[in-house]
This record gives structure tokens, C-alpha cells and sequence, in this order.
């Protein structure tokens, strides 16, 4: 689990879960990994878990994002265009 992104509004965590019997220090080319991105929207208290295509596609607009630069507002306008999918509720444990 790595933090990738923290404001006021938003938090963004990308998640790595190995394969069951896999060995990711190992380097080895046949480790398969799942994982994606979870976005937490702070004013809603609200998350959504983002894998597959649209992990994919949320990595690759951050990407171009980054590219240009961007104030905390524009990532923050991103995040924003994803957290209408975010249904779960922040629970604290």
C-alpha cells in the first residue's frame, strides 16, 4: 500500500495484493500482482476501489495530469469526476 496523493478533499492509495504462493522480492517476471487504487473523498466521507480497466485508465489520466504540471485544485477537480462512484462509507477501525 502506497500513499500517492493527500489533500483536504482527497486521499489516494494505491494497492498491491501478490498472487496467492507468488514471491514479489524475488523480481521474478511470473510474479502476477492485483491491486488498483482506492480514492477516499473526505468531505463525503466516501470511497470508491478502483481495478481493472478503469484503474487503467484512472492511472493513465493521472499520468497525463502530471505531465502538465498541475495545481491542487486541478487534481483535485480529477479525483473529483471519480467520487461520484464512490458508495462506501470511511470506516475506522
Amino acid at each position: 500500500m502506497q500513499m500517492l496523493y493527500n489533500s483536504e478533499h482527497f486521499a489516494v492509495v494505491q494497492i498491491e495484493v501478490p498472487a496467492p504462493g507468488s514471491e514479489p522480492a524475488t523480481g521474478r517476471s511470473d510474479w502476477l500482482a492485483r491491486g488498483g487504487y482506492e480514492i477516499v473523498d473526505k468531505q463525503t466521507r466516501r470511497g470508491v476501489f478502483l481495478d481493472g480497466a478503469l484503474a487503467e485508465r484512472f492511472k493513465a489520466g493521472v499520468e497525463e495530469l502530471v505531465r502538465r504540471s498541475p495545481s491542487a485544485e486541478e487534481i483535485d477537480e480529477y479525483l473529483a469526476g471519480y467520487t461520484g462512484l464512490a458508495q462506501n462509507p470511511v470506516v475506522l477501525h
